[in-house]
């Protein structure tokens, strides 16, 4: 077992790398853009994603550990697998420059359409192989479910024309003009 901590240390810290970045570009939008929106009230606390994604990546990096591990490697039956694991995995980084950097609310849900649809097919893939794997992608598939939902929604409450485009003053004002 000694030998395979590095192994799992490394699968568990390759997906946190992304979200370490995906954070850094979040917490720069978080207090200027995000803050603008129109959000539905099953949004949660900003406090919950940080932890919510430290999790979920651990539990992504170790599936892809066990199915690497049991599947015999890039060379195996893991192969496949472990090819739609990091397309998953490069479309979940994807994401964050998607809806917070470029603000694309409409292709950014579509993005996240992609990456459920992904997470689905990896989890099945990964059951495949290694069950426990499988059943690390259930939560995971859940939030990318449920993110795709929000993310939809907040599409919808931020269509153009949705915020007023003059203030009462400034109306005001061009009436009296």
């Amino acid at each position: 077992m000694g030998s395979e901590i590095p192994k799992i240390a490394g699968a568990i810290v390759l997906p946190q790398i992304g979200g370490m970045i995906s954070g850094y570009i979040t917490r720069k939008e978080i207090k200027t853009w995000y803050s603008t929106l129109n959000f539905p009230s099953f949004r949660p606390p900003n406090w919950i994603f940080g932890p919510v994604w430290t999790s979920l990546y651990a539990g992504m990096g170790y599936a892809s550990y066990l199915v690497w591990r049991d599947g015999g490697g890039f060379g195996g039956v893991a192969q496949g697998p472990l090819v739609l694991y990091g397309t998953q995995l490069v479309l979940n980084w994807a994401w964050t420059p998607i809806f917070f950097k470029k603000h694309e609310l409409k292709w950014s849900w579509v993005e996240l359409s992609a990456l459920t649809a992904a997470v689905a097919a990896t989890g099945f893939a990964f059951f495949n192989v290694n069950k426990i794997a499988g059943y690390l992608f259930i939560p995971y598939l859940a939030w990318c479910s449920f993110a795709t939902v929000l993310n939809y929604k907040i599409y919808e409450l931020n269509q153009p024309g949705d915020k007023p485009s003059a203030t009462i003053e400034e109306v005001k004002e061009d009436k009296d003009k």
